[in-house]
């Protein structure tokens, strides 16, 4: 799965262009009969150690510990591990130090959460390769998730909604666009066409159009509402999106449980028919099974140390971020919306490209996908449960053109993926999506810079386009 360790861009070097001779490419199963009817036989357990996933060695052994986390899976994460002096500056400045340059302890806070989830995210991987596909795939991606987990947990202990909601939505549009776009970019730079399976792209994209629609309704109902000039108190209103925003939410999580039954039980094997093929096709999977690699001892302690430093350094940058928005100019939707996220999912877009790069695109997807899909329906309900649990008012009241933008993405996205084939102009055109709603985000004002609470005439030409939003969906 991982990229060889001599450089991604060798199979530019060689002029390979698989694609083109697709035909040497083992098919691709479609059914859970072909599957199971394979040459391997029946169904796998659930629960077993794959010889890929098996290091060799047992407990922990922590000079090849240290060697096998350094080299990492590919020269992109071993990049990022430079970055590891930046943890205890950031720890120093922020727990130690007395200093009071709030920029400083932001950059360094920032910088220094990259080296820490890229540490998570290797475990992680590290950890599904003992495991059963569909099962170490989620295993990775919940397991990578554990940032962005952390990171809403103690903005909802400071009481920081507007930014919790800017992230949701801004961690859901960097996976869609960012992550799916460079994994399709890259990918294209090896081959013509990339090409994945239905289980993977079409399940994924109906379900975050879902998702979508669901996290979508609490700001609808909100805006016409106010629009309708309907004779209720803001406080009344208030409480009655702040009650549909926790309906919303269990009933999220019941169709995120139901998705796990889907993906994990009664259709896993279509999804390990995809895995299993992009495992034939991986362009360095002798080199990758010939590696060292940790333990599960090793993959535990790794987590735990991981975890406890993101836990760590996220206090301290959550902690600037009030102090940056006020004395920086930088805007709390383009705080939310773009740099949260960024650093939040850094550990999951490094492994999403590198496994388009070795034409493991379904892998890719899975991660750029699932990441989403968790993002939408069991990180973001989750947030809002917790804070129903202690009484915070976290609800999924957001901007209109947040909002506007998710759906439009999760449409753009859609069409992508429909005909399961992708290059690298696709990937191309939704990075340039993204950086246009970045663009957006940093300059939309801040929320106490509004002037009321009463539909102006950009609010309504904002629910105009939701309008034409809702219309395309229904047509």
């Amino acid at each position: 799965m991982a990229a060889n360790d001599n450089g991604i861009f060798r199979g530019r070097e060689k002029g390979i262009r698989p694609s083109q001779n697709s035909d040497r490419e083992p098919a691709l199963p479609k059914t859970r009969q072909e599957i199971q009817g394979g040459p391997n036989g029946g169904r796998r357990g659930l629960i077993r150690v794959k010889s890929a996933g098996e290091s060799g060695r047992s407990g922990l052994h922590p000079i090849q510990f240290l060697a096998i986390t350094w080299r990492s899976t590919s020269w992109l994460s071993r990049a990022v591990n430079i970055l590891w002096p930046f943890v205890p500056a950031a720890i120093a400045v922020h727990y130690v130090t007395s200093i009071d340059n709030h920029v400083l302890k932001f950059s360094l806070a920032y910088i220094a959460m990259v080296p820490c989830a890229n540490l998570i995210g290797f475990a992680g991987q590290e950890l599904a390769r003992k495991m059963p596909h569909m099962l170490g795939v989620l295993t990775e991606t919940t397991i990578g998730s554990v940032v962005e987990i952390i990171l809403f947990m103690i903005l909802l202990s400071q009481s920081q909604f507007y930014v919790i909601q800017a992230a949701i939505l801004g961690s859901i549009l960097a996976n869609m666009l960012l992550c799916l776009g460079l994994c399709f970019f890259t990918a294209g730079l090896r081959r013509d066409v990339a090409t994945f399976h239905a289980a993977v792209s079409e399940v994924g994209s109906n379900l975050l159009l879902i998702a979508g629609l669901g996290l979508a309704i609490p700001t609808v109902f909100q805006r016409s509402i106010t629009a309708s000039g309907f004779d209720l108190t803001t406080e009344d209103l208030d409480a009655r999106v702040l009650n549909i925003s926790r309906i919303i939410a269990v009933l999220m999580l019941i169709a995120y449980g139901v998705f796990l039954i889907f993906q994990m039980h009664t259709h896993n094997g279509l999804y390990d028919a995809a895995f299993e093929h992009d495992e034939e096709r991986d362009a360095d999977k002798h080199k990758d099974r010939a590696k060292a690699k940790l333990t599960l001892t090793e993959c535990i302690i790794a987590l735990a140390l991981s975890v406890a430093l993101v836990t760590f350094i996220a206090i301290a940058l959550v902690g600037e971020i009030p102090a940056i928005v006020e004395e920086r100019g930088i805007s709390d939707p383009f705080m939310g919306l773009v740099l949260v996220p960024l650093v939040e999912k850094a550990a999951e877009h490094l492994t999403a490209i590198d496994e388009a790069w070795d034409n493991q695109i379904n892998f890719a997807l899975s991660h750029c996908i699932g990441a989403t899909i968790q993002t939408a329906m069991l990180n973001a309900p989750l947030v809002v449960i917790v804070g129903w649990g202690l009484r915070f008012p976290m609800d999924l009241n957001f901007e209109i053109f947040d909002i506007v933008m998710l759906i439009l993405a999760i449409i753009t996205v859609g069409n992508f993926l429909r005909d399961q084939k992708s290059d690298y102009l696709e990937g191309f055109l939704c990075v340039v999506v993204y950086i246009a709603i970045a663009v957006a985000a940093f300059y939309f004002p801040n929320p106490h810079q509004a002037v009321g609470h009463e539909a102006t005439g950009e609010e309504g030409a904002a629910q105009e386009a939701a309008e034409h939003v809702a219309r395309y969906l229904l047509s």
